[in-house]
């Protein structure tokens, strides 16, 4: 209902009681206790009325901004059941055929990683890429897993890089694998297990037991045949020493035999004037 027709039928309510309390006097001596009661009603229906009207047009002025409702949605058992899937999903890996090969007796479930060696390359090469059964020059410096330095080839004298043949098991398994995708030239940082490394016995007292390691790596460069060792350059004499490959004598030079016969002496001859000499009588 309007505002307007509320305030016309208020005042239509408003003369209605005032005639009821006013009536004519032919009427007012029949019936005035029922006019008085009519009066009084009509007159608190019209309260009633103008408070509903003034309640009505307050309402209408009043401009109220409204409040976005927020609805929390409490997520299903469907929802709770699919996520925990793709968790699971995400978490393990989709199943390789190459792990039931045929003629190999099938088996369930996934194979999980015993130990595994991690890498970061930290630069990548331009030389040629790393080859297997390869000589390779590298320079490196190796941590434990609290930071302390156990080794490194520029404290090794003159800060010459380390030469090995890869793959041929002379160094740790880690190292026999760990250039695999680097090109020479190339950097990484190398993580590895203690059972890549020096195993669970360690090398007391600089590698613990159990040790995981970090390398930084540099491939310097890589060979078929083992690189020249620099000559080591002779030491300087000092003064008031002598050289002994220059000073010593030299020793005297021994005639060769001779191949040929010695002369025949001549014969004995007796001096004139004098008698031979005889035996002595027994």
């Amino acid at each position: 209902m309007r505002v307007e027709d509320l305030r016309s039928r208020f005042f239509f309510l408003i003369n209605h009681a005032r005639k009821l309390r006013h009536p004519s006097s032919d009427r007012a001596h029949a019936r005035p206790r029922l006019a008085y009661t009519k009066a009084t009603m009509t007159l608190r229906s019209s309260f009633a009325l103008a408070a509903l009207i003034t309640a009505t047009a307050a309402a209408q002025t009043t401009t109220s901004t409204p409040q976005k409702q927020t609805t929390r949605r409490t997520p299903s058992t469907a929802s709770k059941s699919t996520a925990t899937s793709a968790a699971k999903a995400t978490a393990e890996p989709a199943a390789n055929p190459t792990d039931n090969p045929p003629n190999v007796p099938p088996v369930q479930g996934r194979p999980k990683n015993l130990y595994a060696l991690r890498y970061i390359d930290t630069q990548v090469g331009t030389g040629e890429p790393a080859k297997p059964r390869q000589y390779y020059t590298v320079r490196y410096t190796g941590w434990l897993t609290d930071g302390t330095k156990f080794d490194s080839s520029d404290d090794h004298p003159g800060a010459e890089s380390f030469v090995f043949p890869y793959g041929a098991r002379r160094v740790i398994p880690g190292w026999d694998t760990g250039f695999e995708g680097m090109h020479v030239g190339g950097k990484r940082r190398l993580y590895v297990p203690y059972q890549l490394a020096y195993g669970e016995s360690g090398r007391p007292p600089v590698i613990p037991a159990k040790a995981d390691l970090i390398f930084d790596l540099e491939l310097v460069a890589q060979s078929d045949t083992p690189p020249q060792e620099k000559p080591e350059p002779a030491p300087a004499p000092q003064p008031g020493e002598t050289n002994p490959a220059q000073d010593a004598p030299k020793p005297k030079e021994t005639p060769e035999p001779s191949t040929s016969k010695p002369p025949t002496p001549p014969p004995a001859t007796t001096p004139a004037g004098q008698p031979p000499q005889s035996s002595p009588n027994p």
